[in-house]
């Protein structure tokens, strides 16, 4: 939506603003003290952090994996001996030298962390629903309601290249609808892959309406053009303005890329920004898109030919969850068709290049078809979050749903760690299994079923077994210590650290026993699969320690590119090791 000027900065009062510095600074010294890029220091009832003139002190507590649990409301900001305002911006930029941060990249980083703290400052402004209403509410609702973004990144909602008309328009926490572009794209210079069950045909026909189809028909025709000559592909409104009207200008000009027109504005974008869900149509799949905003450490394109596999790869992926039994109550949201421009100029560059990933689109399956009446679709990101006042979801479904805590947390446990666990022992296969990949099912408040998704960028496969050539890319060579951490890093450090602190924090379970149900889960499925003992022992997600992997050092060394996708193993940075909190102690005994 377009708003007024004064609208459009109504959220920029100092008292939002003022409440976004606080939280971020709260979530900054947490997880650079968790990174181990500060050390705190304790001064009895307060805890201390220097940073350049300034001086931050602070009420805390240090849980298991040693995760900070910052107060928010008793940080307290001195510079020069003098108090002074909280402030996200100054903080980084006091501990620029500490992070790492180099004179090119410093600027990068703090225009990311000023676009978070006005993303902060507009949820707090408009998008406050309290978690005891929000546990009841639907679908999309709940999704657009997250206010935190991924739980680790300090800048987790920079979205360089969106002016305000952009934010308030494609901004999951704020958009009402999107109307998708359509184009169409001479076969010639284009790929559309489909998976198992689809067809062309079939796709379009059900994601376009005979109108619709007609119309797109005849806007070809009314140019000379045969409609038999095109694909047709959804993109961002945002990326057809701004790249590919502009950049692919000479690709448009020669017509192997016409505009066919816009759709109808019911598409809701995702907390992954460049995914759109169909409210007006639940059941379609949802659109994934190209989007050449700089956002958490990469530039979110889609490239063409890393498209190509995508279908085939889902498949491949969704028929070894279907067939093994011991993933009952767990599916996959398979991405059945991808479409990819390669007329380009920059496609021919030999080597890579943002620029050969502006255009190209995918249809993941929706889930709303699978759900019976009466259950509940909720981002697994509800479970990490916390309205306004600090009321979490977690503890409020949990409470709803009348089951004692630890009980909650099993149901939780058997529908998400104990499949992801199966599947690494059983298929060496991993995935990137954070809180906005993980669609939950909830029945009265309780989990009852979990859909991984975003599966073609992100999983990876670590076994010897041979793979379909058109999948072979999914393989990765590295060392056993690095493959358990997709479970010790990917699930406990980066979801289960910060749902234990929260349900710790709340009274609502102790960590140790939530680290006790844990170490259940993993041992009765152990004990249900005696000839995986080798895997337990490859994988070794017991061990007492693992390595620590870093995000944040990962963004602070490269703003514009974390990681290499093509060999993400090695793009790793860690700062020692942690302590397993199941490791061979046993579940807690470690102590906070």
């Amino acid at each position: 939506m377009t708003l007024t000027a004064e609208a459009s900065v109504a959220h920029l009062t100092p008292d939002a603003m003022a409440r976004s510095h606080r939280h971020l600074c709260a979530k900054a010294l947490s997880e650079f003290a968790h990174e181990r890029l500060i050390t705190p220091e304790s001064t009895g009832d307060r805890w201390v952090v220097a940073a350049g003139h300034s001086r931050y002190t602070f009420k805390a507590s240090v849980l298991l994996l040693e995760h900070w649990v910052i107060e928010e409301s008793s940080i307290e900001r001195t510079l020069d001996d003098r108090p002074v305002e909280v402030d996200a911006l100054a903080l980084v930029t006091e501990l620029a030298a500490v992070l790492g941060l180099t004179e090119d990249l410093l600027p990068v980083y703090l225009e990311e962390v000023a676009a978070t703290l006005a993303a902060g400052a507009w949820k707090l402004t408009h998008r406050d629903l309290p978690a005891a209403d929000l546990i009841h509410a639907d679908f999309q609702t709940i999704e657009r309601s997250m206010t935190e973004g991924h739980p680790a990144f300090v800048a987790n909602n920079g979205r360089v290249g969106f002016d305000l008309d952009d934010y308030t328009t494609y901004a999951p926490e704020a958009a009402d609808g999107v109307a998708l572009v359509w184009l169409a794209v001479r076969r010639g210079v284009a790929r559309l892959s489909v998976g198992s069950g689809v067809t062309e045909q079939s796709l379009y026909d059900g994601q376009l309406d005979e109108v619709t189809r007609e119309q797109f028909a005849e806007t070809l025709r009314s140019r000379g053009l045969d409609p038999a000559d095109y694909l047709y592909a959804p993109v961002h409104p945002w990326q057809w303005r701004h790249k590919l009207a502009v950049t692919l200008s000479s690709d448009v000009a020669r017509e192997d890329i016409v505009l066919l027109g816009s759709g109808p504005a019911c598409h809701r974008p995702q907390q992954s920004i460049r995914t759109f869900f169909d409210d007006a149509h639940p059941h379609r799949h949802y659109v994934k898109t190209a989007l050449s905003i700089q956002n958490m450490g990469f530039m979110r394109g889609l490239s063409p030919g890393y498209m190509q596999a995508t279908p085939a790869i889902n498949d491949h992926v969704a028929r070894i969850v279907a067939e093994d039994s011991d993933l009952a109550g767990f599916g996959v949201l398979r991405e059945l068709a991808a479409i990819g421009y390669t007329g380009d100029a920059f496609q021919d560059l030999p080597f890579r290049t943002p620029y050969k990933a502006m255009f190209a689109s995918l249809w993941r399956e929706s889930p709303v078809p699978r759900v019976d009446p009466g259950d509940q679709l909720a981002t697994m990101a509800a479970l990490l979050h916390r309205d306004s006042s600090g009321a979490s979801f977690a503890s409020a479904a949990i409470q709803a749903s009348g089951l004692p805590a630890d009980q909650w947390v099993r149901a939780y446990l058997e529908l998400y760690l104990r499949p992801l666990v199966h599947l690494l022992l059983a298929h060496d296969l991993a995935f990137m299994p954070h809180g906005e990949n993980i669609i939950l099912v909830l029945r009265d408040h309780v989990p009852v079923g979990a859909y991984l998704k975003d599966i073609g960028e992100e999983v990876v496969y670590f076994g010897d077994d041979d793979l379909p050539e058109a999948i072979e890319r999914i393989r990765i060579q590295a060392p056993s210590e690095i493959e358990g951490l997709a479970v010790l890093t990917d699930i406990f450090d980066g979801v289960f650290r910060h749902l234990a602190g929260i349900l710790h924090v709340d009274g609502t379970l102790d960590q140790t026993r939530f680290w006790e149900v844990v170490g259940d889960v993993l041992d009765e499925h152990a004990a249900a699969h005696p000839t995986l003992a080798a895997a337990q022992d490859h994988y070794d997600l017991r061990r007492p320690e693992f390595p620590h992997s870093c995000l944040n050092r990962l963004q602070l060394r490269n703003t514009l590119q974390m990681v290499d996708l093509s060999d993400q193993a090695s793009s790793l940075l860690f700062a020692g090791t942690l302590v397993n909190p199941v490791g061979a102690a046993g579940p807690g005994a470690l102590g906070a």
